[in-house]
């Protein structure tokens, strides 16, 4: 994975010819300055995003909800089918919210990235040996996986539950098998995601945002579609145990589209700025078009003797070769016209100073 760093503790803000634009001011106005787009940007981009993290806080409680608590057992695979069912609609809902959301919010908030988005196995790596031996407290492995793990375990592939069998202080993934369980459930797990989202949602105020931060997260979330895709062939990747990681992939691609659209009037103003603009969409339809090719919510099968490294040709012609090998070039930041390549000009345009590590 490659990593993109910002080199500056605030705004560069640089001065460039300008050129028209939507959002410039008539002729006989003076020009929006940096700042003055800067300060556009970010009430924009509070807007932006807070219907989305409305909508993910209302699938929490949802979920919540939802959890069933019955007297004198845990979860019944068939008792309790509805209750289930809507806890991993829910959960799809505020995945989806998330995934949308969270190259703009990681940067700015890790630590509530980290409780609320963090995959089991980094979990794994922080707490030791000992691992996370309750399943449905509040505390170590949180967040949406954590959830994911348990709602989805009748469906999680072998593959999976084999890869994570091999972490030091794994747990094996359950339904609640008591009402303790079941109680824990609902008022720890799932409620520590309703008060972490809360927190994220009222903590999304334009003071907060950090622009600069927030574009660089954007960047590293396109470079991480390499990742997130490479993942499956050792079934690491995000959404593994419900198998919908195509589907996270699609949302950061929407959401990051989203927020860029904020920053063309700002990049518009700069000399040649219309034409990064037009290479920057041009390199997000082609990813977007590479996804499209890919049907339902799941990652491609991956070869058994897939290498990231040395694919053979055989490899490469299958599904998920074909979908690795797209994705990879279209966000390669040494390649000219890729998604990064020309998001990296964007922010460079604009004054914000970005070069590959």
């Amino acid at each position: 994975m490659y990593f993109k760093r910002i080199l500056f503790p605030a705004l560069a803000l640089l001065s460039f010819g300008c050129s028209s634009s939507s959002d410039q001011p008539a002729a006989d106005t003076k020009p929006l300055t940096d700042a003055q787009y800067e300060d556009k940007l970010v009430t924009s981009m509070h807007d932006a995003l807070l219907s989305d993290l409305k909508s993910l806080h209302q699938a929490a409680i949802d979920l919540q909800a939802a959890a069933p608590t019955p007297t004198g057992r845990g979860w019944d695979a068939d008792m309790d089918a509805e209750a289930i069912g809507k806890m991993k609609d829910a959960w799809l809902t505020a995945r989806t919210a998330y995934e949308r959301t969270e190259g703009a919010l990681a940067p700015i908030f890790p630590d509530l990235d980290y409780s609320i988005d963090a995959r089991y196995d980094d979990f794994l790596t922080d707490l030791g040996a000992d691992g996370d031996q309750d399943l449905f407290d509040d505390q170590g492995v949180t967040g949406m996986h954590a959830m994911e793990r348990i709602l989805f375990v009748k469906t999680t592939p072998d593959s999976v539950i084999k890869f994570e069998a091999t972490l030091p202080g794994y747990k094996e993934a359950a339904y609640p098998s008591t009402e303790d369980e079941a109680n824990e459930f609902k008022t720890k797990l799932a409620a520590r995601l309703v008060t972490d989202t809360d927190t994220l949602m009222t903590q999304w105020t334009p003071q907060k945002i950090d622009l600069a931060g927030a574009y660089v997260g954007l960047i590293d979330l396109m470079n991480e579609q390499r990742e997130k895709v490479l993942k499956a062939s050792t079934d690491e990747e995000e959404s593994r145990y419900s198998q919908r990681t195509m589907h996270d992939v699609r949302d950061n691609l929407a959401g990051t589209r989203k927020i860029y659209d904020l920053f063309k009037p700002w990049l518009e103003s700069k000399t040649d700025g219309k034409d990064v603009e037009d290479a920057v969409e041009s390199a997000f339809d082609d990813l977007n078009a590479t996804y499209d090719t890919v049907d339902g919510d799941a990652i491609p099968q991956p070869p058994a003797d897939w290498s990231s490294e040395t694919p053979t040709a055989d490899n490469l012609a299958t599904p998920f070769g074909k979908l690795f090998e797209a994705v990879d070039s279209a966000v390669d930041p040494n390649k000219k016209g890729s998604v990064v390549d020309g998001m990296t000009k964007t922010a460079n345009a604009i004054g914000l100073q970005v070069t590959a590590e």
